[in-house]
């Protein structure tokens, strides 16, 4: 199992629910950087293969799985922390 650190988002600026797209970040190795969709960091971390962490204001937090109460749609968001926010949203766009 691998932590990938999320630095970058992308947003699907069309969804009412702002539900991210993709995520990206440095490699674990850290040669190189890392970009994938939604849904395939949903399976990782179900799974158990891979987790997902990123860092505001100085505090790490883990990225997890929740389903959103009415449409019933995974999403990412980050483990609750002192900041008001889903941390994920604060991110910059990933290039």
């Amino acid at each position: 199992m691998s932590d990938y650190k999320v630095e970058c988002i992308r947003r699907d600026g069309s969804d009412a629910d702002r539900r991210i797209d993709r995520l990206g970040g440095p490699q674990p190795s850290g040669s190189g950087t890392w970009n994938d969709t939604i849904d395939n960091v949903i399976r990782f971390i179900e799974a158990g293969q891979h987790r997902f962490w990123t860092s505001v204001n100085g505090k790490s937090v883990w990225v997890v799985v929740k389903v959103h109460p009415t449409s019933r749609r995974k999403y990412l968001a980050t483990e609750p922390d002192s900041y008001p926010n889903n941390n994920l949203l604060h991110l910059p766009e990933c290039p």
